[in-house]
């Protein structure tokens, strides 16, 4: 089958064959005729297959001329993936008419609203900031004809659920809602018995299984080699462009900072980078500025970066499906591609539960020339390489030691000396004339106190410390009177 069988428009079918697609993939095959048709669609398939594709050039189609208003409503979980959909409307409909925008938080609004006064017919966005524009009253939904909600399965599992409930109530009952997702849990499922009517199944692959262009390998390695074992890895195999994943994002910070260390192009995003910080990791990842992205589960769903080579779970992840998508991101569009995962004794629990949701064993790899009984590096000195404020620091001792009043060293009675005599107080000359508490009085005229002295404090001073006092805390009088108060 070819898309001008799928029934397109002229404009889109010109934009699909600029973009350079021939044949439609299943999904795309299956859940075009009946979105065109007006149905309601739940459309599942591995990562990887063309589910962005299979709903924007039928919505596109339905749309048809622009009038101004918002009448399609895209929800995604994350920006990135708001930003790549948005992206994917504006390559399929380079001959059609209508307008589309993205909406999502970590940027400023500003553009966002001068892209909806603009008027836009298709809005992408993230709940959260769909909700603040609504409450703004910024934005209506009041003339949406179709609602997609891409990538639901992760939606639910960042807790998107009533958000996108309240989002529900503002549409106009009267609509066409899409719903697409690599994997189908109960919770989706009665989720579509409240948004859907008579929903069309289309299922394609099998819920919840990689594409069969991904072969994984998994390396068993003691948790302090596994940056060695990466580094090997990299020396051996050609991989370029190559995306690892870590479970944190002080784990990605860490791994990021080594692998600089060694000369890599490397970059990262994780949810502690600005969303211009996140863009432009990703931009230079597409265009081969940089060879290793490091990211945490935030890009593993919905980034459609091509031509990855290899995906490493530098750790593995929590969940089967989780392992799925991250996988997902190599093998695309009908490729191959390897991924491979680091796995220490501890992680024995999650592999045993990714292999049972794959019905298979994985192949585990021990490779001859790395040495896997090296023993942990000793931990570093103190460093200030990587901490621009310790840098600017400076921890040499001052030239003259500072001033130091010790005010308990003249609360105990003076001792006498070898000779028979009261020592001084380091304070002043002449005679200890008397001795009153926490204070020594001396007869004399007092000299200036030499530097880094461990005395009575000067006149000047206790009278500076009177005033402070004072100040701070009152006359004796006046403290009563706040007591009592």
């Amino acid at each position: 089958m070819s898309f001008d069988q799928l029934g397109l428009t002229e404009e889109l079918a010109r934009a699909v064959e600029r973009l350079g697609f021939e044949t439609p993939t299943p999904i795309q095959a299956q859940a075009i005729p009946s979105i065109l048709e007006g149905r309601d669609v739940v459309g599942t398939a591995q990562t990887g297959t063309g589910k962005t594709a299979a709903f924007t050039l039928p919505l596109l189609q339905r749309l048809g001329q622009p009038t101004g208003r918002v009448r399609a409503l895209i929800l995604t979980p994350t920006r990135e993936l708001a930003q790549q959909v948005e992206s994917s409307l504006r390559e399929f409909g380079r001959f059609a008419k209508l307008r589309s925008c993205a909406i999502f938080g970590g940027v400023s609004q500003r553009g966002q609203e001068e892209a909806l006064r603009r008027g836009a017919d298709i809005v992408v966005a993230t709940p959260g900031r769909l909700l603040d524009l609504l409450e703004q009253k910024i934005i209506s939904l009041s003339s949406i004809e179709v609602l997609v909600l891409d990538e639901a399965d992760r939606m639910m599992d960042m807790g998107f659920l009533p958000d996108i409930r309240r989002v529900v109530r503002l549409l106009p009952a009267e609509r066409q809602t899409l719903l697409f997702s690599a994997t189908l849990p109960p919770e989706i499922r009665e989720l579509t018995r409240t948004l859907q009517h008579d929903p069309k199944m289309v299922e394609v692959g099998g819920s919840g299984t990689p594409v069969t262009g991904v072969e994984q390998r998994l390396f068993p390695v003691p948790p302090h080699l596994k940056c060695d074992l990466l580094l090997h890895l990299l020396g051996r195999e050609t991989m370029r462009p190559l995306l690892v994943f870590t479970r944190t994002k002080h784990g990605a910070d860490r791994l990021h900072r080594m692998l600089e260390k060694k000369r890599h192009k490397v970059a990262r995003i994780h949810s502690g980078r600005t969303q211009g910080q996140r863009q432009e990791a990703l931009e230079g990842f597409k265009r081969d500025q940089y060879q290793i992205l490091i990211a945490t589960d935030i890009a593993a769903r919905g980034i459609d970066v091509r031509n990855i080579s290899h995906v490493i779970n530098y750790d593995i992840p929590n969940s089967p499906d989780d392992y799925i998508h991250r996988i997902g991101r190599t093998a695309r569009a009908s490729a191959t591609g390897l991924a491979y995962s680091f796995i220490t004794p501890e992680d024995e629990d999650q592999v045993r539960s990714i292999e049972r949701s794959l019905r298979r064993k994985l192949n585990r790899i021990r490779l001859k020339d790395f040495a896997y009984d090296a023993p942990p590096q000793p931990k570093a000195e103190f460093q200030t390489e990587h901490n621009p404020m310790l840098e600017r620091r400076s921890f040499r001792p001052a030239a003259s030691p500072a001033r130091v009043f010790d005010r308990f060293a003249h609360s105990r009675t003076p001792r006498c000396s070898a000779s028979g005599q009261t020592p001084r107080a380091g304070l002043g000359q002449g005679k200890l004339r008397s001795f009153r508490g926490d204070r020594l009085e001396f007869r004399g005229k007092a000299t200036s106190r030499p530097e880094g002295s461990i005395g009575e404090p000067s006149p000047e001073e206790q009278a500076e410390l009177k005033r402070l006092q004072r100040k701070l805390f009152g006359t004796g009088r006046t403290r009563h009177r706040h007591l009592l108060s």
